[in-house]
């Protein structure tokens, strides 16, 4: 798979959009003209800056209000397409995106169109480049990509392909099975996005609202098995335009970016009829439970927390055997309360205070969840444990907190045997497990966190709602893996009280 994002998706000037996509680890890029026209380089030099970033230029774009002009339009039209063609040259790319037209003159038909395209494909041979066609689902004449192919097929060039997206598919609720009859070969290239359920204006939505697969209700996922099954093996590329991300820092969008198309072919090819390749990721998997929460504290703070843990029915039920790490039980609830002073635990507490600095899970495979989660960019976190410890499998989460993994084999389940001297449970004030977990952080980052859960474990999301503070609003959403229920909660003022956890 060829991995691509358009530089619109992502934040900052060119040379800083490039690095962070180069460091997600994509293959190419959109090049969107007007990050181009923004920035102080000749295409020449911003070809190299791409190439020396390990990347290519995927597609240029967009070209619009192309097809079925009037005189004297189409003539200037055509030159402007010629002038096109030789900036990519320089650029060191071969294709160039042709958008449905807008224009109020364009008068429509299929085979007016089809001519243009026959046309437009001779000029585009003489430059050694290409041009794919892309219904606007907002388009005046064509917003279906049925109609698209249509003119696609008409004019009969090897120099003229389809282009697919599937926000214009998915906005108009068009069955996207009906790609399956088209031949891989002339779809040049496809573009995802996702987004929320809303209804407006369909170019209002499509400009402020789009996000990344998965990280809205589109079935973005039906729309690839459908062009999967065409036979098209060209560039998977994300277009996304949204406010957020355009605020957001460049590197974390860029990353979920990534995360989200190797959530979507993994999804893509684990449905499959017959299977169109072998799958590389192991299956998500729910959350059996939360065996324990940790808090990162000091010797001088301990003590409230402890009262705290006293007074809801906990008690001390034992230590660690080399670190300074009390246990307290209730049921199946667990709390460790950390006071070293030294390592990732102490750095936490340097910078957040007393916290929840780790949260362990119950897994059906530990191992099996910690590869699926690394192979989806997650961060994998290791300290070497002391010799006769466990090594217990475990990845970066919200706030760079820590996610352990645990099952309930030979080595992981005696945990609580090995790496503690602890004894059993008492009944306390009736507290039998961990219920959920709340977690805070900039409203920005929610839809990152939100995948995060969703693309590791076999989750669920309920719709986001908006929660009222005396100092702002709040957005909150849950998300629930098996027996793993988290809550997601976005401050945008800081003086609201999740603001304040930040």
């Amino acid at each position: 798979m060829k991995t691509s994002i358009a530089t619109v998706t992502v934040s900052g000037t060119l040379p800083t959009k490039l690095a962070a996509i180069a460091a997600a680890g994509f293959d190419g890029i959109e090049i969107f003209e007007q990050d181009f026209l923004a920035s102080d380089f000749t295409p020449a030099e911003v070809g190299r800056m791409v190439r020396d970033h390990g990347l290519q230029i995927t597609l240029f774009q967009p070209f619009r209000d192309f097809e079925a002009l009037p005189e004297p339009h189409r003539t200037r039209a055509f030159a402007r397409a010629e002038r096109k063609f030789e900036l990519m040259t320089q650029l060191g790319t071969d294709l160039m995106l042709v958008c449905s037209t807008m224009h109020p003159a364009a008068m429509g038909g299929i085979d007016r169109m089809a001519q243009d395209f026959r046309d437009l494909g001779d000029l585009a041979a003489r430059h050694g480049v290409r041009v794919g066609f892309e219904a606007l689902c907002w388009g005046r004449h064509v917003f279906d990509h049925r109609d698209a192919w249509e003119v696609v097929r008409r004019a009969d060039h090897r120099h003229v392909g389809l282009i697919l997206d599937s926000f214009h598919t998915l906005a108009r609720k068009i069955d996207p099975d009906t790609i399956r009859a088209i031949p891989g070969d002339r779809i040049f290239f496809v573009q995802l996005a996702d987004a929320p359920a809303i209804d407006m204006d369909l170019l209002y939505w499509s400009r402020h609202f789009r996000n990344m697969p998965g990280e809205g209700d589109l079935d973005v996922t039906g729309f690839m098995r459908a062009v999967a099954a065409t036979g098209y093996d060209g560039p998977l590329s994300l277009e996304i335009f949204n406010d957020q991300f355009r605020a957001g820092l460049p590197r974390m969008v860029a990353q979920d970016g990534h995360r989200s198309l190797i959530a979507l072919m993994d999804a893509v090819l684990r449905g499959a009829e017959p299977a169109l390749a072998p799958v590389a990721l192991p299956p998500p998997a729910p959350v059996g439970r939360v065996e324990f929460i940790e808090f990162a504290t000091t010797p001088a703070e301990a003590p409230a927390l402890e009262a705290l843990l006293d007074s809801a029915g906990f008690a001390r039920a034992g230590a660690h055997v080399s670190k300074p790490v009390t246990l307290w039980r209730q049921g199946r609830a667990n709390v460790l309360v950390n006071t070293g002073e030294a390592g990732f635990t102490h750095s936490t507490y340097l910078t957040h205070g007393t916290t929840v600095s780790e949260i362990a899970l119950m897994v059906p495979d530990a191992q099996a969840a910690f590869a699926r989660a690394t192979g989806l960019l997650a961060q994998p976190h290791g300290e070497e444990p002391a010799a006769g410890e466990l090594r217990i499998p475990a990845i970066r989460g919200v706030g760079g907190s820590v996610l352990r993994l645990l099952d309930e084999g030979a080595d992981l389940a005696g945990i609580w045997q090995v790496d503690f001297a602890a004894s059993p449970a008492e009944l306390g004030a009736g507290i039998t497990g961990i219920d959920h977990i709340g977690q805070t952080m900039a409203y920005d980052e929610m839809l990152s966190w939100s995948l995060f859960y969703t693309a590791i474990f076999d989750a669920r999301k309920a719709p986001m709602v908006d929660v009222a503070d005396p100092d702002g609003l709040v957005r909150s959403q849950a998300i629930r893996a098996g027996g793993l229920r988290v809550t997601l909660n976005g401050a945008e003022a800081r003086h609201t009280l999740a603001g304040r956890f930040i």
